[in-house]
Formats: C-alpha cells, structure tokens, sequence
C-alpha cells in the first residue's frame, strides 16, 4: 500500500480551483489537515456546497484532508419536533439516553450524508464513518463545570483514544475521511462528543499539520461584547490564560485549538464558516484571517 506523501496531487478542476496560492499550497503538499465543519455553514446549501469544493481542491492539490462534522442545529430541529429539551451547560449539549438516540441518527444518518453527498459531487472522495466505526475513537463519560461547580450532563463523552488505522488507509487510498462525533465508551455505552474536541483528538493522533475549526464569528474577539476586534494569533499559553474567561459557545473550540497545539500540531485556526470558501483561504492565509493558535516561542511539541 502507497504512503500518505505518494497520494498523486491531481489538478483542480474549474469548479473547485479558486484561489490557490501555488507555493503554501506547496509547502503542504502531503500533510494532514483536519477540518471541523459545523456552525449555521451545515444549514445553508450554498455554503455546504463551498465547503465541499474547498475540501476537494484541497485533495486534489496533494493535501490529506480529514473532515469531522458537527449537527448542533439540525439535532435541536429534531428534538423540538419530537418534544424533547434542547439543553446545554459549559457549551456542551446535554444528553439524555433519548437525546443520544436522535443524536446518533442525526449525525450519521443524514448530516453526514449530505456532506459525503456535496463532496462526491465532484468525484469519488469522501467516504463516511463514525467514532464508533473500528474503535476510532474511545471515550469516557465526562461532566461540565458551571460556577465552578460540577453538572451532570449526561451521555457527553470525552475522547481518550483514537485508533487511526481506518482513517489512514481511506487517506493511503485518496479518500477524504468524513467522521461524526459519536465514539463508543470504555463502560460500552455510546457518548455524544463535541465536535471541536472529536476533531482535536482525530488531528493530534493523526500528526496533523493544521487544525481548523469553522464556526460562526470572525475568529476569538479580543474584548466581547465591547469590541468585535480580532486576535488574530494567540500562543498556547495566552490561550490557557484566557480560556476561563471564554462564554459557553467559543470555549470547546478554543480548547480543541490548545489541546492540539500542545501536542503537536503545528497551529490551529478558528475560521468564520459563514464566509464562502473560508477553510481554503484560511488553511493557505499564514493567519491573516480568523484567529491562529501557535505554539509558545522555543517550545518544541509534547
């Protein structure tokens, strides 16, 4: 079997092309980038179908793109009309047994879908699979913080292990993995994962170039709700400083952003997914859109 780097970088064709600067592109050639996909992006056509070329232009210039998706609001559609609490706490949905249910057929049975749908539009990539789907990703139950005190939500996982063999050899093949946040938990019971921290845990195992997280802000504003101002590069220590003062919805993806960071993965991006085309331009930017987690100064990768 071929490795990563002899995946053949193919031509992008007129309807995927776009903006590719040629020399970052370049420099990539051959790397992992994970992207997580979710945010009001998963509900507009338009902007579902930018996304997809963006991944397959990626692939088609010899990048390995690994795309994990959200659903927040298709699930919450999907329980009001079942009459079921949509609920969070700490930015995290809590999850009932009956919430899992719904949330398990959301996610695998029609959201991702649709994405491995929009991608294949332009030829035979992207193949779907879940957390659950080989032991990908192994997970514990885990509890939200509010006030400092400790909340019960439910079936929400923490992922604590991540077997890559199937999403490396649909990579080896020229596929483009696409994963939901389900993962099966060391007590058997199947975990909701939030996808920005599904998405962290998949690009530290896989030894990711890049993580990039669409969502719907610009990027990490430097003094909400004063000023929409943009910090557009922030080290992993300034993120652990600031990461408790962050509200419920940006703290999982800034988390994911640190938790990758700090393992290795050589930067992270917050990137606006209401903007077409936003994970292409923003993997090639060097950081001059959205927000870029680096590592600190003379710190080498865990």
């Amino acid at each position: 079997m071929q490795s990563l780097s002899a995946v053949r970088a193919e031509a992008p064709s007129a309807a995927v092309r776009g903006p590719l600067p040629g020399d970052r592109l370049e420099r990539l050639r051959g790397t992992v980038v994970v992207i997580k996909f979710g945010g009001n992006a998963m509900v507009d056509e338009r902007l579902e179908r930018s996304f997809a070329q963006d991944v397959v232009a990626l692939r088609r210039a010899g990048l390995h793109p690994v795309v994990v998706h959200g659903g927040g609001p298709q699930i919450s559609t999907m329980l009001e009309r079942l009459g079921l609490e949509v609920r969070f706490e700490a930015g995290l949905r809590v999850t009932t047994p009956e919430v899992m249910d719904v949330v398990r057929m959301v996610l695998t049975g029609r959201v991702q879908r649709d994405l491995v749908g929009a991608i294949n539009a332009h030829g035979p990539y992207a193949v779907g699979l879940s957390g659950e789907d080989a032991h990908t990703m192994t997970a514990v139950r885990r509890t939200a913080r509010v006030d400092g005190r400790p909340v019960d939500i439910g079936l929400v996982g923490d992922v604590v292990d991540v077997r890559t063999d199937t999403v490396r050899t649909l990579l080896e093949q020229g596929r483009v993995p696409v994963v939901s946040p389900v993962a099966r938990g060391t007590d058997g019971q199947v975990y909701n994962i939030n996808a920005d921290l599904a998405a962290s845990a998949l690009a530290i195992a896989l030894d990711a170039e890049k993580l990039v997280v669409l969502t719907d802000v610009e990027g990490l504003y430097a003094d909400w709700p004063h000023s929409t101002e943009v910090i557009r590069r922030i080290t992993v220590e300034e993120t652990e400083r600031l990461l408790p003062e962050l509200t419920s919805g940006m703290l999982p993806k800034m988390d994911g952003c640190l938790r990758a960071v700090r393992a290795g993965v050589r930067s992270a991006h917050i990137l606006d997914g209401r903007v077409p085309h936003s994970a292409l331009r923003g993997i090639v930017s060097d950081g001059t859109v959205g927000t870029t987690v680096v590592r600190d100064p003379a710190v080498r990768p865990a």
